[in-house]
């Protein structure tokens, strides 16, 4: 019996490009190879397809980010599917292990939906909309779910009348949180503590994104939960609290990635309700979004058990120890089995309007 062919598609033209890449060295290294072959596709932080070999750097080394390589064979995407150097790449799935625009915010959903390839993960509304938190915060309201208390600043708002912005940010209260509408990572986030601190905040905030959310800074404990399809049903995984290193203020992308400083605690040390109620939430969120395969659903937990949302990541980190796969496997679920769930929802399931 012949494999399925799963084109496993990383880097990409976002600032997430290096965390894509040590995702998809995670999936190359858990995927099940008697059911599946993977291929692996490179996009660069121009925007070029590569085809990349399986045994391609993919990890951390001393220090060093992977990124994918602009030299390697092209790869021609178009609606009869992907090809390199003449020869069609046969794709059965596609695995978009894409952070960030112009991968998890609806883009390269909207191309597997045009080349007729069932592909891992939310369709093109559904990854749009996440990735915007903007438009995601008033969907997560409408179903129930507590939101931050803020508002969107545009570069343009800024550059026409910064003191009027200001003064309407002031009544948020300080300190507060200034981060991309479609950012990831953290990257571009940034915790205000007084009006002095602002303007640097937003100027760097909108070198990533022309829309600046502006959000009271929540205090409580940062807790995530993960979402998957599996057997056709939506379930939630057990319930995490980050742990930050007293040397970062808040989660930020160092903190994420390079640092070390952050761990999880698995199960987190909430009363049990909460935790449920925090699992009836994240469920809530997906299906409110119209999310498919995965997502990681985060909360803030506060002192007098307010459950907050924060985001709804469509494709979250997948290296073997990133918070997706540690939660699930502290909730019965290993990597292999969580990959091998992904590509059979991707066949079963519709993420198009005319269901293809």
């Amino acid at each position: 019996m012949s494999k399925t062919r799963v084109a496993i598609i990383c880097g990409g033209r976002s600032s997430e490009h290096e965390i894509s890449c040590i995702s998809a060295g995670g999936i190359l290294a858990g995927i099940d190879r008697t059911k599946y072959e993977p291929i692996l596709i490179g996009i660069t932080q121009q925007g070029d397809w590569v085809l990349l070999p399986n045994d391609y750097a993919l990890s951390i080394s001393n220090g060093a980010l992977p990124h994918v390589d602009p030299s390697a064979p092209a790869v021609v995407a178009d609606i009869a599917g992907l090809s390199s150097q003449g020869k069609n790449l046969d794709i059965d799935i596609i695995f978009p292990v894409l952070h960030g625009p112009y991968g998890e915010d609806g883009t390269i959903q909207g191309f597997c939906e045009m080349a007729d390839i069932a592909y891992v993960g939310s369709g093109v509304l559904a990854s749009s909309v996440a990735m915007d938190k903007s438009f995601a915060k008033p969907i997560f309201a409408a179903a129930g779910i507590k939101v931050a208390e803020g508002f969107v600043v545009t570069k343009e708002e800024w550059a026409k009348d910064k003191s009027a912005c200001a003064k309407r940010i002031a009544t948020l209260g300080y300190p507060l949180f200034v981060k991309p509408a479609r950012g990831g990572s953290s990257r571009g986030t940034h915790k205000v503590h007084n009006a002095d601190e602002l303007e640097k905040a937003i100027t760097d905030t909108h070198s990533f994104d022309r829309k600046a959310i502006i959000e009271n800074a929540v205090v409580g404990k940062e807790i995530e939960c993960a979402v998957l399809e599996f057997d056709g049903a939506v379930q939630a995984s057990v319930v995490g609290e980050i742990k930050i290193s007293d040397s970062f203020e808040f989660y930020d992308f160092e903190a994420k990635y390079l640092d070390g400083a952050t761990s999880i605690e698995l199960p987190a040390p909430i009363p049990a309700q909460a935790s449920k109620e925090i699992q009836e939430k994240a469920i809530k969120a997906f299906v409110a979004l119209g999310c498919a395969g995965l997502a990681r659903v985060d909360f803030f937990y506060t002192a007098n058990g307010e459950i907050i949302i924060n985001e709804l990541n469509t494709m979250p980190g997948f290296t073997p120890t990133s918070v997706f796969p540690k939660m699930w496997a502290a909730t019965g679920k290993n990597y292999t089995e969580i990959i091998s769930a992904l590509l059979t929802s991707a066949l079963t399931r519709t993420n198009g309007v005319l269901g293809n």
